[in-house]
């Protein structure tokens, strides 16, 4: 059995003993103000951007439409806006804060997607650089993060706070963009 040592996780462990599992996880963070320990780091009028707790890469976030719907076709001409220009700025807040030579981005729909949350749509953007995979998941089966989450969330939050239109709260939450 291999083992990775990841000390840093046990907030996240603990986090949700503290919070009982009332339904979508997704939903729990548009009402939740704790953006900082879920690592919400922007807000739109309907939807937000979070870094993934288990990224591919460092910097890799969700950006996830409040309204709770695994089927595309289920949002309206104002969601689906706001989720497309909330991704928008979600490309250009990780090309300033992480600087990488490109994306991966996409969503998984439907049970046999591989997603392992299917009830509430969300696009995943994964930054990449050249090289960024190496001999340690195609060999090892280990996927190495070379930035803790917390230190990836201050320099996206800072990009995100520095965009035309973005207002940060003196709460240290989310930014809040147009």
């Amino acid at each position: 059995m291999r083992q990775v040592f990841a000390p840093w996780r046990i907030e996240w462990v603990r986090r949700d003993e503290e919070r009982p599992d009332d339904g979508c996880v997704f939903c729990a963070f548009t009402e939740d103000d704790a953006d900082r320990e879920n690592l919400v780091v922007a807000r739109s009028e309907r939807a937000f951007v979070l870094l993934n707790n288990y990224p591919y890469n460092p910097g890799h976030a969700m950006v996830i439409p409040d309204a709770h719907t695994g089927e595309y076709g289920d949002l309206d001409d104002e969601q689906l806006l706001d989720h497309a220009r909330l991704k928008q700025r979600t490309f250009d807040a990780l090309e300033t804060a992480l600087e990488p030579d490109g994306f991966n981005a996409g969503l998984n729909l439907g049970d046999g997607a591989g997603g392992s949350i299917d009830d509430h749509l969300h696009t995943h953007v994964v930054p990449r650089w050249e090289g960024d995979t190496n001999f340690m998941p195609v060999i090892g089966d280990t996927s190495v993060i070379v930035e803790a989450l917390e230190d990836t969330y201050d320099r996206v939050r800072e990009a995100f706070a520095d965009q035309e239109g973005a207002t940060v709260p003196e709460d240290g939450g989310a930014v809040v963009v147009e």
